[in-house]
């Protein structure tokens, strides 16, 4: 399922490779190198004492870390895993943390230590967390102090025999350490006692480098015998969907994805670019782009902890000379309306990515207008390591998903497995070598994704005559009214481009009389606007079916961490309110 395609195709059956630059490559073999830890020391090498990661707090405060140090620090993790705690290759380590300076250092190690990343949200419920802690069974657990509380219910019936703590300004310089220590201490209150027993991370790494400084240990033999086939990550599906199962990404999957993507952004230039983080690195997202392919190009990555609210990130653009940055559409879209950002939007920036969810036509507009620079759009999913698609800098398409990576093969399929006409709705189907081996220990969830080697995406799309891929809606989100189908992206772009509506989320609800009706809910920047006014705006661009038979004025809609609109939870709350499913 994963691995370079073994087939060769003819230009007309990847009519998408004709918008590849002169310079790309249209199929990779392999990676550049066999593992993470390989490309890690690499980079180490090459760029040294530059700056690596740097954590900014909402009041400036900031701490950074070189690639130097990051080397350092993440072999003196790794043998304390190894020789400290006792783990063996293939154990798995279990990262429950912001973007902090702890977070490349603990990630860096875990996989030197020849050991799998179990990347958990740190804003999960102990019960959430339960659930993944039981499915992954990892050996150890690296989480941030403000949400150690939950530990003893979460690993209540599983426990987890090695706890790591950390901070939020862990590494940062003594006195902002301290400062922020304080206040959340004692202001805020949102650190709590910690009721298990567990090991500082800054201990942890010193119990690591007194064991390099008593014994001959070579860090690098840890994982001398990783494969690049070998399992690397559990990246555990968002669930917005349902249920979350942890993806089986490999060290192959993660490498070959970061230069496939590369190969489309040919603006970077090694030791030179500026990375504004926001998007959580434990999302596969930033992961694969913010936290190794920026490594691996040199370029300083700035960490935001929490980007909520927006103003969180000023300091940042007005500190540092940030050349790109990834997001999601709620992001950009807050961004353009934030007055500080529109007063002084960022001067170096070459381009802004999204990805996530769809990226509203409007919101894209409204960004290139405050920026003067794109934000081009890219596809993919936690399975796929997980870019698939992305529109070619300087040849993007307004509404596509853009065109698929060099190895990767995307096509069309009705429910039977056959191929739409261009043009033709139909399901995504993909092949290459960033797609996941399966889901762990769970076949036949792998099973039902799979079709003759191909990975359904359960993404409804359209592909135009050039390559060009256009999504229409999730498969699961389209509602069916009186047979006709409905996708709610189409009425949410629609909504969204009301001058007077800031977000819009649509979802299928029970109606006697047509199977399904549209829901709309929307969240106002003019507060006059009625529900009938709104439904007026609408029958004027839909057909009569697709007009939202109920539009339901919210003061916010729910979202994800990294800030996509979440209906299946309003699909939940319409159901427990309405008592009909």
């Amino acid at each position: 399922m994963s691995g370079v395609l073994e087939e060769r195709v003819t230009t007309n059956d990847r009519p998408w490779t004709a918008f590849y630059g002169p310079e790309m490559r249209a199929d990779i073999e392999k990676a550049s190198y066999r593992t993470i830890p390989d490309l890690i020391r690499s980079a180490s090498g090459t760029y040294g004492k530059a700056p690596a990661f740097t954590t900014v707090m909402h009041n400036g405060m900031n701490g950074t870390l070189t690639f130097e140090q990051v080397d350092e620090m993440s072999d003196a993790f790794a043998v304390y895993l190894r020789e400290v705690a006792g783990l063996v290759k293939g154990d798995r380590v279990a990262v429950q943390l912001p973007n902090s300076l702890t977070f490349p250092v603990a990630a860096f190690g875990i996989l030197k230590a020849g050991c799998v990343l179990v990347n958990v949200n740190p804003l999960y419920t102990a019960e959430e967390m339960a659930r993944q802690f039981q499915d992954a069974e990892p050996k150890a657990l690296v989480i941030v102090d403000m949400f150690a509380d939950k530990i003893p219910a979460a690993t209540r019936g599983h426990p987890i025999p090695n706890i790591i703590v950390t901070r939020v300004a862990e590494f940062l310089p003594v006195l902002p350490r301290g400062v922020i220590g304080l206040v959340q201490k004692y202001w805020d209150r949102s650190v709590r006692p910690i009721d298990v027993p567990h090991t500082r991370f800054p201990e942890a790494l010193d119990s690591g480098r007194a064991q390099l400084a008593g014994k001959r240990i070579e860090v690098d033999a840890y994982h001398q015998h990783v494969e690049p086939n070998d399992l690397a990550c559990l990246q555990y599906t968002g669930g917005t969907t349902g249920v979350a199962k942890g993806a089986m990404l490999s060290h192959e999957n993660l490498l070959i994805n970061m230069e496939q993507t590369l190969e489309m952004i040919p603006v970077f230039e090694r030791g030179k670019e500026v990375a504004l983080t926001a998007l959580p690195m434990y999302h596969i997202f930033a992961f694969t782009l913010n936290l190794l392919a920026f490594y691996w190009i040199g370029g300083r990555n700035i960490l935001i902890p929490n980007p909520r609210p927006l103003t969180n990130l000023k300091r940042a653009f007005e500190n540092y000379r940030i050349t790109w940055m990834s997001g999601v559409n709620t992001l950009f879209n807050g961004l353009s309306n934030e007055l500080w950002f529109r007063d002084s939007p960022p001067k170096y920036l070459k381009l802004a990515s999204a990805g996530g969810m769809a990226l509203q036509i409007e919101v894209a507009r409204r960004w290139e207008e405050v920026t003067r620079k794109p934000v081009v759009q890219g596809y993919g999913l936690t399975e796929t390591s997980p870019v698939l698609s992305f529109n070619p800098v300087g040849k993007a398409r307004e509404g596509a998903i853009g065109i698929p990576l060099p190895s990767t093969f995307m096509r069309c399929e009705d429910d039977d497995g056959n191929v739409m006409p261009i043009g033709e709705r139909g399901e995504i189907t993909v092949r290459g070598p960033q797609v996941m081996s399966g889901y762990w220990e769970n076949p036949e969830e792998t099973e039902a994704v799979f079709r003759d080697g191909w990975f359904l995406t359960g993404d409804i799309g359209v592909m135009d005559e050039d390559g060009y891929f256009t999504i229409v809606d999730r498969k699961k989100d389209m509602v069916v009214v009186s047979g006709f189908n409905v996708y709610p992206n189409e009425i949410e772009e629609c909504l969204t481009s009301h001058p007077g509506i800031f977000e819009a989320a649509v979802i299928g609800v029970p109606n006697e009389a047509t199977g399904e009706a549209v829901k709309a809910f929307v969240v106002l920047t003019d507060k006059s606007l009625s529900q009938s006014d709104i439904r007026t705006f609408c029958k004027k661009h839909l057909t009569a079916y697709k007009v939202p038979k109920e539009v339901d004025i919210r003061d916010r809609l729910p979202k994800s961490i990294v800030g996509k609109i979440l209906r299946k939870d309003l699909r939940a709350e319409d159901v427990r309110t309405s008592g009909v499913e």
